[in-house]
């Protein structure tokens, strides 16, 4: 789960990570008070959307009058932000964050993340801040200090001082940067975090370190323990069929093809994906109805399935060990006649073409269930034949 720049600065300045000072607002005029109340003669506004390169895309914008912020918070309100990180449609702005500006001095990157190779915890850091990491990574590796943090004794102070020689800090910024890093350390471990990320962290004219930006992205598996951070979903910044899916337990990401997918197992699914390419398709979803699930469940991903437009048919693929074949038989019919799709006895087709194969637990009887549903559903022998069959229904489809 991915949390708003105001959001990750509130959790900073919970555990001491010096930022801003600025205010989250939902409309111009709550913009124009918070630029009074932060008083000033300059102002920085900034949209708030879960997506990088908000500044040159126009979602950041320093201005020098109230006047200008409400405007400025007015542009960005009710908009969608594109970005390239996002999709030709942007992503809707319902907030910005009206700040005070930073006298900057020097741009640091700074970031917590874990490295499942090395199975650590891992800060990279580097000089090049503000600027792109993946390109600093790819044109100057040399440029970024990576430190390993072993989890049985933590990060340690000679790494801190080492990443202060690295970046050639001198005087209190070289000192507040081990508070930092060691505050950033105990945000990321006590809160489940899968990134933090901080660019710029700046030196300003005083000398002194500051969180001008801030990421923060939380591992979806242990938000059960943190309730006040679950609260902080932004349903608006995901794909509405991904949101439905999380509410039902579904693993599902929609992507560009045509082709849809419903796998029980995410290496399976994987798989199934990457045969539908061999065929000449595109897949149009990945979408894992997991091992133990309900008849409701597969029903609920089926109807998803239909709700993208995209589609022009659908692969069905299951292999039955701790899911039975019958079930996801009978979610298939129960999807089918909550969304009134076709029976022969209405004298209409399937709205879409759909290809089955099941393997493994009770997979004659879930095949028995689709024979005698009264669908026109095509049953596959195996896996390549699956994804043949799909791919060449949804070429039928288009024609």
């Amino acid at each position: 789960m991915n949390l708003h720049e105001f959001q990750a600065k509130q959790l900073f300045n919970r555990y001491g990570v010096p930022t801003p000072q600025g205010q989250a607002v939902t409309d111009a005029a709550e913009a124009r008070q918070a630029a009074e109340l932060l008083t000033g003669e300059r102002w920085v506004v900034k949209a708030q959307v879960h997506t990088g390169g908000r500044g040159k895309a126009g979602g950041v914008k320093v201005v020098d009058s109230v006047d200008a912020v409400e405007e400025a918070a007015q542009g960005m309100l009710g908009q969608r932000l594109v970005t390239h990180q996002t999709t030709a449609e942007g992503l809707p702005v319902n907030q910005v964050l009206v700040e005070k500006p930073t006298d900057i001095q020097r741009e640091i990157y700074l970031a917590v993340l874990l490295d499942r190779s090395s199975q650590r915890i891992v800060f990279m850091i580097s000089a090049q801040g503000g600027m792109d990491i993946e390109a600093v990574a790819e044109e100057e590796p040399e440029a970024i200090l990576n430190l390993y943090v072993d989890p049985v004794v933590g990060l340690q102070s000679y790494q801190c001082r080492r990443a202060g020689f690295f970046l050639g800090l001198t005087g209190a910024a070289f000192k507040q940067l081990q508070q930092v890093m060691q505050n950033l350390y105990q945000l990321f471990t006590e809160n489940d975090a899968s990134l933090v990320e901080v660019n710029p962290l700046v030196v300003t004219g005083e000398g002194d370190l500051l969180a001008v930006d801030a990421k923060v992205n939380l591992d979806d598996n242990g938000l059960f323990r943190h309730a006040d951070l679950a609260e902080m979903f932004d349903p608006s910044q995901e794909d509405d069929a991904e949101v439905i899916a999380r509410e039902f337990g579904l693993n599902y990401i929609s992507l560009d093809g045509n082709v849809a997918c419903m796998v029980n197992g995410a290496g399976l699914a994987m798989a199934t994906m990457d045969l539908i390419q061999k065929e000449g398709g595109e897949p149009a979803n990945f979408l894992d109805v997991g091992g133990g699930t309900t008849a409701e469940r597969v029903a609920e991903a089926f109807k998803l399935i239909l709700s993208d437009k995209k589609v022009k048919s659908i692969l069905v693929n299951i292999f039955g060990g701790i899911v039975r074949c019958d079930l996801i038989a009978e979610g298939i019919i129960q999807a089918a006649r909550e969304v009134e799709l076709s029976l022969p006895a209405k004298e209409v087709e399937l709205a879409l073409p759909v290809v089955v194969r099941l393997e493994g637990t009770n997979a004659a009887i879930g095949r028995e269930l689709l024979a005698n549903s009264q669908m026109s559903i095509y049953a596959a022998q195996d896996l390549t034949d699956a994804a043949r069959k799909a791919v060449a229904a949804a070429r039928e489809s288009n024609a």
